[in-house]
């Protein structure tokens, strides 16, 4: 009788899969996440500054060219008009190319039409140039709200993101203090030439030093070496080797039809109106608060800025305060308290 040889068999265990998304949520706030947090706050706070630096430099501008308050209209639109194209275009390349990378190219964008914008001979080209700042500052603003959404625990989410967009205000309100002391001496060229060169100053900060999104990482696959890198630095002591990664809140389908879909039509409507209105009054005082204030009162230069800067602060310190009670409350009720509070 013939001998029947044993091949032993062997079974591997199928590698773990953690979850990135629960892994951050059980985490404290690491170092890497803060880091990200500060060049976020960083980013926005010179968005809020080129974003409002047209309202505190129209009254000169007006002056030397000798420019109505009417033609000042298709100046702050243009900029408002490329802010929406920005944001609108920059989403779906972010899901493809990367949160980082299009946030470093949007800061280019705006960084360099900026300084075109401090070399304009007349209204024509500075309101081109202003459109094209405007396309890469509403690149840029999307992407360190999602950034830090996506690397903040949920339970802390709305504190600091909002802490995040702070720098918004606070870079507002730094321009209108800036342009009170710069606008009498050196004119408001400078300004849009500071405005252009530190967006640029800092693009290869960003590149060395700010991480991707694990969360896109995982929603492209074939990252995981990259994807572990960073949640080392979150999570240093779970152990993650050979580890396989998914995010159980990455859902498929179209992102924009889900926002309709589920019994969610009624919330998203409202929260566009609630964001439209905001922004309408925002933007409304931002460019117009310093001309018409020069013009009604006699302010001068200087006066309207640093006005229009106080209503920057104001800002800031509202937004601290609503993102920690909406961290502690209902949130509907702390923005119900909110706007009323503001229409008083």
């Amino acid at each position: 009788m013939a001998k029947r040889t044993l091949v032993p068999t062997t079974t591997e265990a199928a590698p773990r899969v953690i979850d990135v998304q629960a892994l951050i949520d059980a985490e404290p706030v690491s170092s890497l996440q803060k880091r990200l947090l500060f060049l976020c706050f960083l980013v926005i706070a010179i968005d809020g500054f080129d974003t409002a630096i047209i309202g505190f430099i129209a009254p000169a501008i007006r002056t030397e060219w000798r420019l109505g308050v009417a033609q000042l209209g298709p100046l702050f639109a243009a900029g408002l008009f490329g802010l929406m194209l920005g944001a609108y275009a920059v989403g779906p390349l972010a899901d493809r190319r990367g949160r980082k990378t299009m946030l470093v190219v949007s800061m280019v964008v705006f960084g360099v039409a900026s300084l075109g914008s401090a070399f304009s001979g007349g209204l024509a080209s500075l309101i081109v140039w202003r459109f094209i700042t405007g396309l890469g500052l509403g690149g840029a603003m999307p992407m360190t709200i999602t950034l830090v959404s996506e690397f903040c625990p949920a339970a802390r989410r709305s504190s600091l993101v909002t802490l995040m967009f702070c720098g918004f205000t606070l870079g507002s309100a730094m321009g209108g203090f800036i342009a009170a002391r710069v606008l009498p001496e050196f004119g408001w060229r400078v300004l849009l030439l500071g405005g252009g060169v530190a967006p640029l100053v800092l693009v290869p900060v960003l590149s060395a030093l700010m991480p991707e999104s694990v969360r896109f990482l995982v929603m492209r696959g074939g990252a995981d070496d990259r994807i572990a890198a960073v949640l080392r630095h979150i999570a240093p002591t779970t152990d993650i080797r050979g580890a396989r990664f998914v995010d159980a809140a990455i859902s498929t389908g179209s992102p924009v039809a889900q926002l309709f879909s589920g019994g969610l039509l009624k919330g998203t409507l409202l929260l566009w109106l609630a964001f439209f209105m905001s922004l309408l009054v925002v933007y409304l005082m931002t460019n117009w608060m310093p001309t018409l204030l020069q013009q009604a009162s006699g302010a001068s230069l200087a006066d309207a800025a640093v006005i229009g800067a106080m209503y920057q602060v104001g800002g800031t310190l509202g937004a601290i305060l609503v993102g920690r009670l909406m961290d502690r409350f209902d949130p509907h009720r702390v923005l119900f308290a909110g706007y009323l509070t503001g229409a008083a």
